[in-house]
């Protein structure tokens, strides 16, 4: 009887970590999909807003949160202030707090996470945007191409 008793042991050893790993996927995937994004509490700008907004560029920031090849790809705004959504709170000490403030990404995730980031530290903010969305409504995006790399100077020897 010893045998058998050595050999379920073995196989509940190796067959536990299979039973768990399919229950803990599972519970995964019964999850809401809302549950897993996150809500702001701003407001999300449309373009009629950011328009209005823009036309008064003395009282507005717009801080845009992508990256530069982001900014450059898919276009920017004429003036914003960049700095990337990991940094943005290292950076509250550079963003004046008498302005009104837009945040900007391309779908608005990353831009909405900052707004209330900016809010909840006493900033003037009027909400977010994402570029994407913004264009799609008929806004005109910025594009400005990156130059060419210089070609490399020939050594004489």
């Amino acid at each position: 009887m010893k045998k058998p008793s050595k050999l379920l042991l073995l196989l509940l050893i190796f067959a536990a970590p299979i039973a768990f790993g399919a229950t803990g996927g599972a519970k995964k995937s019964d999850a809401p999909a809302d549950a897993q994004t996150y809500k702001p509490k701003s407001p999300q700008i449309h373009r009629v807003e950011l328009d209005a907004l823009l036309a008064k560029p003395d009282q507005l920031i717009i801080i845009d949160l992508r990256r530069p090849d982001e900014v450059s790809s898919i276009g920017g705004f004429p003036v914003y202030l960049s700095i990337q959504a990991d940094q943005l709170e290292k950076s509250l000490d550079f963003i004046p707090k008498d302005r009104t403030i837009v945040t900007v990404s391309n779908h608005a995730g990353r831009s909405g996470k900052s707004a209330d980031l900016l809010a909840s530290k006493g900033y003037k903010v009027a909400g977010y945007v994402g570029a994407k969305y913004y264009e799609e409504e008929g806004g005109k995006l910025t594009k400005i191409a990156p130059p060419a790399p210089k070609p490399a100077k020939k050594h004489k020897h």
